[in-house]
């Protein structure tokens, strides 16, 4: 059965609503989800905000309320099959009376069959894939990091009027740390992008410093990170460069700039990354690049 176009509507609503959940569900994936009735009407909708909480399907189940029986769920990430901290997810699903489930992605983590097979099974009409790629772009860090084993790394700069990498401003790092895990600052402090985002008893930042960084980033997943900005001067962004430990950057370019020519100097775009985005906002650029290698969670 091909998706309608609330359905599709719906989908873009839960990947936005999952986007919320940036900066505080680690190390639980961030997932939005939409409840349409059995007249194609939104009538309820949520994201999952931290481990241990109610997942993005129970919170749009209980905005929905009586008017789920016979709908339609959307969700970005498939409905969890076991019971963990909270109950699982295709369940409440089930008891809601929901008759057919969209989902973007399947969960790599799922348990046995997994939350899709499981609500099939019991009758109801599951189809995956919608609008995959734009669940990923949230989920990305998530992803990344089940098949690394280390958080997804941004490094966040600034450049100066001759096209040099400087240190991020506190403005900047203020605009961009509440959609990350952890901040590595220039001092070598670690801090939640988030404060107090998490919760207790789901996260922990390592007392460490940054002198290994792949030492660091594994420490930093054991405790529950996914996503890592490193607002940092360039020296020390450059020792994560060297060992293959950043997958993003973002960084401001003032108007107007001219990229250095000496090959002392850092490079405006560093090599192996391509420039997904630019915009103007102001009188500076914002520009976006990713390593130009792919990653194994694009395939997932």
């Amino acid at each position: 059965m091909t998706a309608s176009g609330a359905e599709v509507a719906a989908m873009h609503r839960a990947v936005v609503l999952s986007a919320f959940g940036l900066g505080t569900t680690s190390p639980n994936p961030p997932v939005g989800c939409v409840i349409l009735d059995r007249h194609h009407r939104p009538v309820g909708e949520g994201h999952h905000v931290r481990k241990g909480e109610a997942h993005a399907e129970v919170h749009a189940l209980r905005e929905a309320g009586d008017q789920a029986r016979g709908g339609t769920a959307v969700v970005t990430l498939e409905p969890c099959n076991h019971h963990g901290r909270t109950p699982p997810c295709r369940q409440a699903l089930l008891d809601a009376g929901i008759a057919r489930v969209l989902i973007a992605l399947i969960d790599p983590t799922s348990r046995e069959e997994g939350g899709a097979a499981r609500l099939a099974a019991a009758g109801v009409d599951v189809e995956i894939g919608l609008l995959a790629d734009s669940a990923r772009t949230v989920l990305r860090p998530w992803l990344h990091s089940l098949d690394t084993g280390r958080p997804y790394v941004t490094w966040l700069y600034e450049v100066d009027a001759e096209g040099r990498a400087l240190t991020a401003s506190e403005t900047m790092r203020t605009l961009y740390r509440t959609t990350t895990d952890v901040v590595l600052d220039e001092a070598g402090h670690l801090s939640e992008g988030v404060s107090a985002g998490h919760g207790k008893d789901a996260f922990a930042i390592p007392a460490m410093t940054v002198d290994e960084p792949a030492q660091l980033l594994a420490a930093l997943h054991e405790g529950g990170t996914r996503s890592l900005l490193l607002a940092t001067s360039p020296r020390t962004a450059q020792r994560f460069l060297e060992a293959g430990l950043i997958d993003a950057t973002t960084f401001h370019v003032p108007h107007p700039a001219r990229p250095t020519t000496n090959t002392g100097e850092a490079a405006l775009v560093y090599d192996a990354f391509v420039i997904d985005r630019v915009e103007r906002h102001g009188d500076h650029l914002r520009c976006d690049t990713t390593v130009l290698l792919p990653r194994i969670g694009d395939q997932t």
